[in-house]
């Protein structure tokens, strides 16, 4: 009878074995694309606070700036300024998506985003709005889309990507070429626009990416002069290019031409003084200075609040860079440390050039001034970028060493074959020699 007993134990514990297991299947994996909002971490709040301060500022910046444009189109003064916010809000929802986004999701993506961002340079070519000589934009109709913007982000993602998929192959100029081979294609559809400063700031935030990411020394010098070489040929190709590159050299020569611009900006930042004229009372908005609420509201910031205007965006830009760069030091994950890298240099990269450009001190390219300028497209992107620094702020993963290594070359057949190959077929050929 207690043997009967024992066997029945165990047929019932049989039969609740397999149950427990199916249930055990049953439960579904987390396959979505998004996250709950993350919220926590002093530095992310720290990084949202100078953001709003930013925003904010260069809204009100923009809504004085743009008083004399607004007004020669024939609409309200406060026309370019209602864009502004509309602009603004479609980057806040970005700022929110971004910061919820899976990472490695995301960065997965990041050949495929490349792409979209080639196949979007290339449809501006054909059917590309122009305006000011440059050939930049889509007409969405809701809104005017410059690929060039986006760009940039998706150079941060992919060079992330490559890094963490083919370290091992980025020693070599040869390779190197190869699988970087996207982001030079989109930096020439980007120069043919023309906008030879974008196209500088996408090239300048691979670079620093791929040096922070472990290419030697040999190898960046090598870059460097050939980047430099390309820019000699092309200047020395389009005259009238060099011309107006290098008017800020002597922008007394051509105060009717070239130098017209910078003349005012100097004009505008002089009147300021310490105090400024007062917010809205500048003058150089009026029609004396082209694009007062683009590429020079810098120049009406310091013409109405003075030096104290100027040095008080400036400290702002500098509180952004610690903090980004802090999330970055903080970062478990080198390919995430490598996004918050190439955010980094993208903001710190462009503010630079702008403000160096409305003072006389480099090339006016039409770079905008992050998170001041008026322009839908870069807004929104930049504040995308914001949510990712959120994002890695948050974030707690690890990732084994990706450092960029010089191994022997290899081919796309080898590469395919290798990441293809099933291991246990690997492992039979191994131990075959030795039968």
């Amino acid at each position: 009878m207690a043997l009967r007993q024992m066997d029945l134990r165990k047929m019932s514990s049989k039969k609740r074995a397999p149950k427990r297991a199916s249930t055990a299947e049953t439960v579904p994996r987390d396959r979505s694309l998004f996250q709950p909002m993350p919220r926590g971490v002093a530095s992310g709040r720290m990084l949202l606070l100078i953001t709003a301060l930013l925003v904010t500022f260069g809204t009100i910046a923009v809504a004085s700036a743009s008083e004399g444009q607004a007004s020669a189109n024939g609409g309200s003064a406060w026309s370019i300024m209602i864009h502004d916010l509309v602009y603004l809000g479609f980057g806040l929802f970005a700022l929110y998506l971004a910061a919820r986004v899976r990472l490695d999701r995301l960065v997965k993506s990041a050949p495929w985003l490349v792409v979209f961002g080639i196949g979007l340079l290339l449809a501006v070519r054909a059917v590309g709005v122009t305006s000011n000589g440059g050939q930049r934009w889509l007409n969405l109709h809701a809104i005017y889309l410059q690929p060039s913007e986006l760009f940039k982000l998706f150079t941060v993602l992919f060079i992330a990507w490559l890094v963490q998929h083919h370290h091992n192959e980025l020693g070599h100029w040869r390779q190197l070429a190869i699988w970087s081979a996207p982001v030079t294609l989109g930096c020439a559809l980007i120069v043919i626009e023309p906008d030879i400063g974008t196209s500088s700031v996408v090239l300048v935030i691979a670079f620093s990416m791929l040096a922070v990411g472990g290419l030697s020394r040999r190898m960046l010098t090598r870059i460097g002069l050939l980047g430099a070489t390309v820019f000699i040929a092309y200047m020395a190709s389009k005259p009238y290019s060099a011309r107006r590159f290098f008017s800020f050299v002597h922008p007394n020569s051509n105060l009717l031409g070239s130098g017209y611009q910078l003349a005012q900006s100097r004009i505008g930042l002089g009147a300021g003084g310490v105090g400024g004229l007062g917010l809205g009372h500048g003058r150089e908005k009026w029609g004396l200075l082209p694009n007062p609420h683009t590429d020079f509201i810098f120049t009406i910031i310091g013409e109405e609040l003075g030096l104290i205007g100027t040095l008080a965006v400036l400290a702002l830009f500098v509180a952004f860079m610690f903090a980004s760069i802090r999330i970055a030091q903080r970062c478990t994950n080198s390919v995430y440390r490598l996004i918050a890298i190439g955010i980094s240099t993208w903001i710190a990269v462009e503010a630079l050039i702008n403000i160096a450009s409305v003072v006389g001190w480099w090339a006016v390219t039409g770079i905008p001034l992050p998170f001041f300028s008026y322009g839908g497209t870069a807004l929104i992107t930049e504040l995308f970028a914001v949510g990712l620094l959120y994002n890695i702020a948050h974030d707690k993963s690890h990732s084994g060493d990706v450092t960029i290594r010089e191994h022997r070359i290899t081919n796309f057949r080898e590469t395919i074959e290798r990441t293809t190959s099933h291991p246990t077929r690997s492992r039979r050929a191994r131990q075959r020699p030795g039968r």
